[in-house]
C-alpha cells in the first residue's frame, strides 16, 4: 500500500512541471501533473490527491476557476503559483479558494515549506463534526465559552469585534486570508471594500496580543492582499 501524500501539480509549462516533479518526489511526496484545469479535475476525481499546486494562467481552464471548482468538491489545501506584481490575481485565487501562493520564480526550498505547512493544517479524517470549545495554536489559547485569551499564558482582554477576529485568524494559521474574505466572515457581505476599516482594528489586535506591536511576530501583513497569522510553536 502507498501511503506517500499525494501532490497534483497544475501548470501548463513542462519545464516548471519537471521541476516541481523531481523536487517534490525526491522529497518522498506521490505526484502527478495536469497541463490545465479540465485535466486536473479528471485526475482529482481518480486519483483524490492530498494537495493541489496550481499555475494561474493556463488555456481550457485557469487557476482561479479551477480553486473555485476544487473548492465545492472538497477542502483539501490549494497552493498557487503566481508571478510578481500579480497582487489583484493573488487576492482573486485566494478568494476563490486557495489557501496559500508561492511568488515566480521561487525556490524550492520555499515551496517544499509551504507544502508541509499546508499538509499539517488540513483536515483530517473525522475532524469536523464537533465545533471545538478551545482554539489552541502555538503560543495562543482561546476559550470560545469563557472568551478568555491567553498568549504565552498571558491573559489579553479583547473587545467583542477583537476576539471574533483572533478567533477567525486563529482557525486558520498560516494561511493568506484577504482582507474581503476577513471583512466578509467579520462584518458582513456589505463590508468587503472597507479595508481601511479592518486595518484599525487589526492595529488595535496587535496592540494587545504582539510582543511589540511595531513588529508584528504573530499578525503579518501580506501586502496588497491581507493578512496571515503564524501562532508561533
Amino acid at each position: 500500500m502507498n501511503d506517500k501524500q499525494r501532490i497534483l501539480v497544475v501548470d501548463d509549462e513542462p519545464q516548471i512541471t519537471r521541476v516541481l516533479r523531481r523536487g517534490l518526489m525526491t522529497h518522498g511526496y506521490d505526484v502527478r501533473d495536469a497541463a490545465d484545469g479540465k485535466s486536473a479535475l479528471r485526475l482529482f476525481g481518480e486519483w483524490q490527491p492530498d494537495l493541489v499546486v496550481t499555475d494561474l494562467s493556463m488555456p481550457n481552464m485557469d487557476g482561479i476557476e479551477l480553486c473555485r471548482k476544487l473548492r465545492a468538491l472538497s477542502q483539501l489545501p490549494i497552493i498557487v503559483l503566481s508571478v510578481r506584481g500579480e497582487e489583484r490575481t493573488k487576492v482573486e485565487a485566494l478568494d476563490a479558494g486557495a489557501d496559500d501562493y508561492v511568488t515566480k520564480p521561487f525556490g524550492m526550498d520555499e515551496l517544499l515549506a509551504r507544502v508541509r505547512a499546508a499538509l499539517r493544517r488540513a483536515p483530517r479524517d473525522g475532524e469536523g463534526d464537533t465545533a471545538p470549545t478551545l482554539v489552541e495554536e502555538g503560543d495562543f489559547r482561546v476559550n470560545l465559552e469563557t472568551r478568555v485569551v491567553t498568549v504565552q499564558g498571558r491573559e489579553v482582554h479583547l473587545t467583542p469585534k477583537e476576539f471574533e477576529l483572533l478567533v477567525y485568524l486563529a482557525r486558520h494559521p498560516g494561511k493568506v486570508l484577504t482582507h474581503r474574505t476577513l471583512l466578509a466572515a467579520i462584518w458582513g457581505g456589505e463590508s468587503v471594500e472597507q479595508t481601511e476599516y479592518l486595518r484599525v482594528f487589526v492595529g488595535q489586535l496587535r496592540k494587545k496580543v504582539e510582543p511589540d506591536h511595531a513588529k508584528p511576530r504573530y499578525i503579518l501583513t501580506e501586502p496588497w492582499v491581507g493578512y496571515r497569522f503564524d501562532p508561533g510553536e
